[in-house]
């Protein structure tokens, strides 16, 4: 059977990938599931994170999120039974690469899929519903009346986390980096109830003329913004950034500004610096900053309930048609997000995730 990994032998290197020939699965073990894999997503491997943690190998497994049907359990597995349909994210700790055609698992890091959602579907959401929630819910308790402002909500993090915050009563800005990104978050509507647009104002940053944070304020009549979650932000002026979309990104000071009493900054944006008048500012308004990393979740058991939980509601409001997936077909080849092909038939989404059957 073979098995895809990637590679990287010395920091700024070109990442390659690999296939292995790997012998047949051994007997689960006792809490173990074996899985017939029905469905992968590609989702990028952070390979200076997983330096950070010690966890770093000479080959890294891939396509961590997977979708698939058991085929056997070891004997202490509570919660599965051969032919269930079930979904996960594959621990940063194991050795298995999700691109296979079986895989063994702990049962503890799957959730069982709903017959109506379709595997690439699944595969392709969990990990953005799980960043969307732990942004939403866990970091800024977004509630109904509150004000979300997701940057670059075309990608399908942000497409979800739109879809999450309307769902549960907030009111939505967003930011389109380009003119189809803006129509397409114009025409997203709830799939039940009133079919007003999900999305209260869309601004086109594309041109860079536009300015975020009074747009936000027009928008709030001053009261500024509850909740942010951005898409990385720039640290220096935008002669000093190197991509036409850095330089689109807001300031770090921009945000502070649009930021409301009490309010909640969700950043991924890991060297996020901030300078005594910038931590002044969020005391001054009560505000907070926080830093999006969803694979946390595994680094401890303790929290091991509430990630389950999680991926259940991901996959109930995917089954609900609450949340709802863009999806692409690219020419029958799929791309990895660094632009190496793979000879596998699939479709690609539009996170730049590939799904492979």
């Amino acid at each position: 059977m073979k098995v895809l990994y990637c590679q990287q032998n010395s920091a700024g290197e070109e990442i390659t990938f690999v296939f292995q020939e790997r012998e047949n699965l051994p007997v689960p073990r006792d809490n173990d599931v074996k899985i017939q894999v029905k469905a992968c997503a590609l989702s990028w491997t952070d390979i200076k994170f997983l330096s950070e943690m010690k966890m770093k190998k000479e080959f890294l497994p891939i396509g961590r999120e997977i979708a698939g049907v058991v085929l056997e359990v070891g004997s202490k597995v509570s919660f599965f039974q051969p032919d269930d349909e079930v979904v996960g994210i594959l621990p940063l700790d194991l050795e298995e690469s999700g691109l296979c055609e079986v895989a063994l698992v702990h049962e503890h890091y799957l959730v069982h899929k709903p017959e109506k959602v379709p595997w690439i579907e699944a595969a392709g959401t969990v990990r953005d519903g799980l960043r969307a929630y732990t942004a939403l819910h866990y970091l800024s308790h977004v509630s109904p009346g509150k004000t979300v402002l997701v940057m670059d909500g075309a990608s399908p993090f942000g497409t979800i986390a739109i879809q999450l915050a309307q769902h549960r009563g907030a009111k939505v800005i967003s930011t389109a980096y380009s003119l189809e990104d803006k129509q397409y978050l114009e025409r997203l509507r709830p799939p039940v109830g009133t079919r007003q647009p999900l999305i209260a104002r869309v601004i086109d940053v594309s041109n860079g003329k536009i300015d975020v944070a009074e747009s936000c304020l027009e928008e709030t009549g001053g009261l500024g913004v509850d909740i942010v979650l951005d898409a990385g932000v720039r640290l220096y002026s935008k002669d000093d950034e190197s991509t036409l979309k850095q330089q689109l990104l807001p300031h770090k000071h921009d945000i502070i500004t649009l930021l409301s009493v009490g309010g909640h900054w969700v950043t991924t944006e890991k060297n996020l610096q901030l300078d005594p008048p910038d931590s002044n500012c969020l005391f001054l308004k009560g505000a907070t900053v926080s830093f999006l990393n969803e694979e946390v979740w595994n680094l401890s058991n303790v929290q091991q309930g509430k990630y389950l939980c999680i991926l259940e509601d991901v996959m109930e409001k995917l089954s609900n048609s609450i949340f709802s997936t863009v999806w692409k077909s690219n020419g029958g080849s799929t791309f990895f997000p660094c632009g190496e092909r793979i000879p596998y038939g699939a479709q690609q989404n539009l996170n730049e995730e590939c799904c492979w059957l």
